[in-house]
């Protein structure tokens, strides 16, 4: 089991540079020469944004598994 997660995790990690884009929208408007830095700060809104949900799922599935482990 712990082998599955390890390999799970190796793949998410090396996957993140993948991950790092931007709706067709966004991109099409950001192209643009003199918008890079605008496009680095909405990619870095964009995954800050998009990972509370995630956290916020892990920590009550830890909550939910503490108080059914008692």
């Amino acid at each position: 089991m712990y082998k599955y997660i390890s390999v799970f995790l190796i793949f998410l990690i090396l996957s993140a540079d993948i991950a790092f884009a931007q709706c067709s929208m966004c991109r099409a408007v950001l192209n643009s020469s003199e918008a890079q830095e605008t496009a680095k700060g909405i990619n870095n809104g964009i995954l800050f944004l998009m990972s509370i949900p995630y956290l916020l799922l892990v920590f009550v599935g830890w909550k939910v598994y503490s108080i059914f482990k008692k």
